[in-house]
């Protein structure tokens, strides 16, 4: 599902712009064509974003744990193990910034990152571990939840930079 694209370069029909088309500069306007940002794209924005936060956390832990002399198997693999989360983290801050600008290719990253953090969130609760596996389970079904509602399949329809080459 996909919107027409829209030109730029057209004016708006009514004196005020008030055709139904995109007005830039107007109060509506939010970056997604001036549709209203639905509750559902903040919700998941900040379950995404808090998701990145968490990995953040874990490479600042896992780091610090690394320099000061944590026994490893191979110093090569927990360097590794630490870029990582330092770019799964990274991915996650960019997915949750451009789903909350509304563009398309966000859905996908912030479902596959929801269902790994099911695959965690899981085995955690099965583990002995019921509030922290819950703490990963709940905002990622809500999110995944969310990511399915028409308002916001709607609204995270945007495929990148709507102004002209020229």
């Amino acid at each position: 599902m996909s919107r027409p694209p829209v030109n730029p370069a057209q004016s708006a029909s009514g004196p005020d712009g008030k055709d139904g088309s995109h007005v830039q500069g107007s109060p509506a306007s939010d970056g997604s064509h001036g549709m209203r940002r639905p509750n559902g794209i903040t919700v998941i924005s900040v379950v995404v974003l808090l998701e990145a936060l968490a990995l953040l956390s874990a490479a600042a832990w896992y780091a610090f744990e690394l320099l000061t002399g944590a026994p490893v198997l191979t110093f090569w693999g927990a360097v590794f193990t630490l870029g990582l989360l330092l770019a799964f983290s990274a991915w996650l801050f960019a997915v949750g910034h451009f789903l909350f600008r509304g563009y398309r290719w966000t859905r996908a990253a912030a479902l596959v990152a929801q269902l790994f953090v099911l695959t965690i969130g899981f085995p955690t609760m099965t583990g002995g571990l019921v509030w922290q596996g819950l703490a990963m389970i709940v905002p990622a079904l809500a999110a995944i939840i969310f990511l399915f509602q028409k308002d916001v399949v709607a609204f995270a329809s945007r495929t990148g930079g709507t102004s002209g080459a020229l």
